[in-house]
């Protein structure tokens, strides 16, 4: 049952739909299954019939009278969410996770719960699931026509909202449900060790050949240069977490070094990104969570730095340092690295939905604002009616305090409205 202090943590943006249902344990063919319900009645409820479903507050009121186990959240067409649902992954008597669910868990970086058995995990993201299958093993992915159990037992160091994480869930679609590829390493029969990691990666591999010193100041010249400073001082301005920030540079250093991982690694050790976790063991096939930060970035990056094509745009030209940064920029701008565009596209899109949300909060001010403004209107023509009133009938009273001290208040009242009216 889900407590009344577990519901302060539940996002907002699922709390005010009114996509909620409760949910009774039943056995089915000897197993536990978790059986819709409707709030208040009782009745089976469907996940595709809006009339079965109720609000949060009527589903919450209606577990805790004990004729329902929990409450559940129902994805649908019509809204955002995504659900990812991991199966048999945590032990309850130890807390320990398993190497696939802590991946998908950190990556996805939003909104996440404890299952009600204790041995799984329910992240809540925003996007659109890619097309293709949505379940392998003990991983689940739902976006429509199902419902989540919620239990409101928030994994700590996750954050508290329902966050847009559509190119993670494209990447862990595709490595974790989408992809039936036999697995290399389990074929080998063993773990590939840390040279073979390392010089594994794209086909589109390119042989830069340059310098640290000479590859850093390339970067840091280039059209996006400022970003990439930004970075290597260990700036996380701009991105939800490290783990973004970490993965921006190497997409970076990834395009700069054409690929090469060991280069890469050399170099985000002298950033100012640089942190413990960086060496640490994340993953079942021993690799450290640098490592796989590095393949996936070489991975997802689709255009290298190329000297060679450098030198040949700019053999006519001078050998000059002026163009030479000239020339890296052009290549920079013309090559863009995929993985940066996709990062800045995520950012403008979050960019944007804060500027809509000011936007209606500044109408909503300037409509109360015009409101206040016509009641003050309204209220100062009544008082000039009032002086009016008072004017006309002073004029024919025959008995009239002509002090002077009455005259003069009088008189400036009457030059006040007469100013007003102009």
């Amino acid at each position: 049952m889900i407590s009344e202090s577990a519901t302060s943590v539940l996002p907002e943006e699922l709390r005010d739909r009114d996509q909620w249902v409760c949910w009774k344990e039943e056995l089915r063919d000897g197993k536990p299954t978790k059986i819709p319900v409707t709030p208040s009645s009782g009745a089976f409820a469907s996940s595709t019939d809006p009339e079965t479903w109720a609000s949060f507050e009527t589903a919450l009121e209606y577990a805790d009278t004990g004729n329902a186990d929990g409450i559940g959240f129902v994805f649908t067409d019509d809204d955002p969410i995504v659900g990812v649902d991991l199966d048999d992954c945590r032990d309850p008597a130890s807390d320990d996770v398993d190497d696939t669910a802590l991946d998908i868990i950190e990556r996805l970086d939003s909104y996440t719960e404890i299952s009600p058995s204790g041995t799984g995990f329910h992240v809540l993201i925003k996007g659109e699931l890619p097309d293709g299958r949505n379940r392998r093993g003990s991983i689940e992915l739902y976006d429509t026509a199902r419902f989540f159990t919620v239990t409101g037992d928030h994994l700590e160091d996750t954050p508290p909202r329902v966050a847009r994480r559509q190119d993670a869930l494209v990447a862990i679609h595709r490595e974790y449900v989408q992809d039936t590829d036999p697995d290399p390493e389990h074929e080998s029969g063993g773990h590939r060790s840390r040279d073979e990691t390392e010089t594994t990666g794209s086909a589109a591999h390119t042989d830069v050949d340059l310098e640290d010193e000479e590859l850093l100041e390339r970067a840091q010249n280039a059209s996006n240069g400022e970003k990439f400073e930004r970075l290597w001082r260990g700036s996380t301005a701009g991105y939800e977490s490290q783990s973004e920030a970490d993965m921006a540079l190497c997409c970076l250093l990834a395009f700069w070094t054409g690929g090469d991982h060991q280069q890469i690694d050399r170099i985000f050790r002298q950033s100012g990104l640089l942190r413990d976790k960086w060496d640490e063991v994340h993953y079942a096939d021993g690799s450290t969570y640098g490592e796989k930060t590095i393949q996936r970035a070489v991975a997802s990056t689709s255009e290298f730095y190329d000297p060679d094509t450098r030198e040949t745009a700019t053999e006519s030209a001078p050998r000059t340092s002026e163009t030479s940064t000239a020339a890296t920029r052009d290549k920079s701008e013309r090559t863009p690295n995929r993985a940066y565009l996709v990062e800045k596209n995520r950012l403008l899109t979050d960019r944007v939905d804060e500027l809509e949300a000011t936007l209606e909060q500044k109408t909503e001010r300037i409509e109360q604002l015009e409101a206040t403004n016509r009641t003050l209107r309204d209220q100062l023509t009544t008082c000039e009616e009032r002086l009016e009133m008072h004017d006309q009938r002073s004029e024919r009273e025959t008995d009239v305090d002509s002090s002077p001290d009455h005259d003069s208040l009088w008189t400036r009242t009457k030059q006040f409205v007469g100013r007003r009216k102009e």
